[in-house]
């Protein structure tokens, strides 16, 4: 099949091929993607912008159980988005960097909703 700009994109193509993260990365990518994509823990990462909580405040926050958000927590800590620390008995949990903010803000820009 022959294309109308077939030097311009072979060159393209090339480039992609060669500046193509690895293979690992590509499904650390993914995986933070999919962690990030299910609406209750959307919610969770909109509620920590404002600052770390415990679970019973983000339960206050976001709505649902205790039990289905700490379950929530555990996929986003497993995947690097969130951190959390011991403050006496309380476990707290906070984004894991300022790049969560700048990735919901961006998404927010981009769909023109308001955060």
């Amino acid at each position: 099949m022959n294309c109308d700009h077939e030097q311009l994109h072979h060159l393209a193509a090339q480039a992609a091929k060669e500046n193509m993260p690895a293979e690992e990365a590509i499904e650390r990518v993914a995986a933070a993607f999919k962690s990030i994509s299910e609406p209750s823990r959307l919610k969770i990462l909109f509620a920590l912008r404002q600052g770390e909580m415990c679970v019973f405040h983000i339960v206050e926050a976001v709505g649902g159980t205790q039990s289905a958000v700490s379950h929530q927590l555990r996929i986003l800590k497993d995947n690097h988005i969130i951190k959390s620390r011991r403050d006496g008995q309380n476990i707290v949990y906070s984004l894991a960097d300022e790049h969560v903010v700048a990735v919901l803000e961006l998404a927010c820009s981009h769909l023109n909703c308001k955060i």
